[in-house]
């Protein structure tokens, strides 16, 4: 889940903004996908229930602005997989838990 509170940027409209994140390795062989995403209102309820299910919420305005622009149920981009790894694995050790590594692909078939 990332987070822009646009209200610290006097140039934008104070709306804030707030994607979720879902991926399993054990079963995506993608790279995570956008399950939710939007501004206002809708920002506040994605983070509403995030905080209310227990999910780790990290705020990161530049990548927040990066994700808000990939459709709902699609995979990040490129650019954004770092950071997303990032935070993943941030998440997983906040949780104690081990970094998944996800299963190699066979030769030929990447």
């Amino acid at each position: 889940m990332a987070k822009d509170d646009e209200s610290a940027r006097p140039a934008k409209a104070k709306r804030p903004i707030a994607v979720a994140l879902a991926y399993d390795p054990q079963f995506d062989n993608d790279a995570p996908k956008v399950v939710a995403s939007g501004r206002g209102r809708v920002a506040e309820e994605i983070l509403r229930l995030a905080f209310e299910k227990g999910v780790k919420v990290r705020e990161d305005a530049d990548l927040a602005q990066v994700l808000a622009a990939v459709e709902v149920d699609s995979v990040i981009p490129l650019e954004a997989f770092m950071a997303v790894a990032e935070i993943l694995a941030y998440v997983y050790r906040a949780n104690n838990r081990e970094v998944p590594v996800p299963p190699p692909t066979p030769r030929g078939q990447a």
